[in-house]
C-alpha cells in the first residue's frame, strides 16, 4: 500500500527498508534510476535521482525524501486516463490532474490555477466541457470524456490560458491598493522557530516584518489578512486555504534563511511555477519587483527570483510570492535583520512593490525610488 504523505518520515542517503523501495520504484518509474536495489537501499545513485528529480519539480533540492518530496514522487507516477477523477470521495491529487486542467483550460475552460488538485472549479470546468459537447454532464473523468478531450484540438491561443486571465484580471483591477485584499503570511510560528542564529529566530523576525508591512498596507487602504498569531503554526495548506477563503488579491510570505556555510548569505523570492512552463506570470513580476525593490533599499546580495512548486505557492489560487530575506547563519545578514529601521526598510520596499505591480507600465517609476508617503496620494 502506498504511504501517505503526511505519514513519512524523512528518508535520506544511507536509509533502508520497505519505503526506500517505494521511492526507488518511483524514480525507476520516472526514469531517474535503472532500478529498484535489493534489498532497497538509499545509495549514492538514488541520492542523486532524488535531486534532479526536485530539481526538476521545483523543490528543495537536498536528497531528502520528505512529505513534500515522496507526495511529488506519487503525484508524478500518473498518467490522464489511469483512474477515473471526480469530486465525489478522496481528494484526487497528481500529474494526471494536472494534465487534464491543462486540456480543459486549453480548450476555454476556466479551472484556475494548474495545481494538480481536482477541486471544486475543476470540476465545474469539467462538467461544463461534457455539456457543451454533448456527453453526461457527471463532472466525472472517465473514458468517453478522454476520448473528447484527446480528439478536439486547442482553442486558446496567444499564450497559456491561465496566464491570460490571471494578466487580465490584474489589468481590470485597477492600480490603486485601496479595497485591495493582500494576505500577508509569517513563516513558520508556535513551537517551530525556524530558521535559527545569532540569537535570532526565523519566526520571531516574519512575526515583526509581518506587523510592520500589515501596518503600511493599512495605511493605503489595502484589507490585510494575517495567517497566523505568535502562538500557532498552520500547515502551508492552512495558510493556503485561509487566502483562497477570503478571496485574496495576493499573498505575501515572510520568511529568512540558514546554511550549513555561514559564508551563505543574500536575497532570494520565489514565485510558482514548475520545469514543464506552468506559471503565475503574475505571480512572477510581483517576485521580481519584491526582489529589485530590496536589493535597490539595501546591500543584500541578490540571490535573485526563482520558481518553485512549494505547497503554499501552488494551492493558492491567486499570486504568490515568498521572501527569503537573508541568512541568520550569515553575521551581516543577522546583523541586518536585527536591526529595526532595517525591517521598516524591508517592509516599505515590499509595500512598493506591491503598488508597482497595479501600476501601468508608464507610470511605473524606477526601481527603488517611491515612498509610502508617494502612495498616501495615489
Amino acid at each position: 500500500m502506498v504511504r501517505d504523505a503526511r505519514d513519512v518520515a524523512a528518508f535520506r542517503r544511507g536509509d533502508a527498508g520497505s519505503a526506500v523501495g517505494e521511492i526507488q520504484s518511483a524514480l525507476v518509474h520516472l526514469e531517474l534510476l535503472t532500478d529498484v536495489s535489493t534489498p532497497p537501499l538509499f545509495d549514492q545513485p538514488t541520492d542523486w535521482a532524488v535531486r534532479e528529480f526536485q530539481q526538476n519539480r521545483g523543490l528543495v533540492v537536498d536528497g531528502i525524501v520528505g512529505p513534500e518530496t515522496w507526495g511529488a514522487l506519487q503525484a508524478a507516477r500518473l498518467s490522464l486516463g489511469d483512474r477515473l477523477l471526480s469530486l465525489a470521495g478522496k481528494l484526487y491529487a497528481g500529474d494526471d490532474v494536472a494534465a487534464l486542467q491543462e486540456r480543459l483550460a486549453e480548450l476555454g475552460f476556466d479551472t484556475g490555477r494548474v495545481d494538480g488538485v481536482f477541486g471544486r472549479q475543476t470540476e465545474t470546468a469539467l462538467r461544463g466541457f461534457q455539456k457543451e459537447y454533448g456527453l453526461v454532464a457527471d463532472g466525472v473523468c472517465g473514458p468517453a470524456t478522454l476520448r473528447a478531450l484527446k480528439q478536439l484540438g486547442r482553442l486558446v491561443t496567444g499564450g497559456r490560458p491561465h496566464a491570460l486571465r490571471e494578466s487580465e484580471q490584474l489589468h481590470r483591477s485597477g492600480a490603486a491598493l485601496a479595497g485591495k485584499v493582500v494576505v500577508v503570511d509569517p513563516g513558520h510560528g508556535g513551537p517551530d522557530r525556524g530558521a535559527a542564529g545569532h540569537d535570532l529566530d526565523e519566526a520571531s523576525i516574519a512575526e515583526d516584518l509581518a506587523a510592520r508591512l500589515e501596518g503600511r498596507l493599512t495605511a493605503v487602504g489595502v484589507r490585510t489578512v494575517v495567517t497566523r498569531g505568535a502562538d500557532n503554526c498552520p500547515t502551508d495548506a492552512q495558510r493556503a486555504d485561509l487566502a483562497n477563503q477570503v478571496h485574496a488579491d495576493l499573498v505575501i510570505s515572510l520568511h529568512v534563511d540558514r546554511a550549513s556555510s555561514p559564508l551563505c548569505q543574500g536575497v532570494a523570492t520565489y514565485h510558482y511555477g514548475t520545469a514543464t512552463g506552468t506559471t503565475s506570470t503574475v505571480g512572477e513580476r510581483l517576485a521580481s519587483l519584491v526582489q529589485r525593490e530590496v536589493v535597490a533599499r539595501t546591500d543584500l546580495l541578490d540571490c535573485r527570483v526563482h520558481a518553485k512548486s512549494w505547497a503554499l505557492l501552488r494551492l493558492t489560487h491567486m499570486p504568490t510570492v515568498r521572501l527569503e530575506l537573508g541568512h541568520l547563519t550569515h553575521p551581516g545578514d543577522a546583523a541586518r535583520l536585527a536591526d529595526p529601521a532595517f525591517r521598516d526598510v524591508i517592509a516599505e520596499a515590499v509595500l512598493v512593490a506591491v503598488q508597482r505591480l497595479y501600476l501601468p507600465l508608464d507610470q511605473d517609476p524606477p526601481t527603488g525610488v517611491l515612498r509610502l508617503a508617494d502612495l498616501a496620494h495615489r
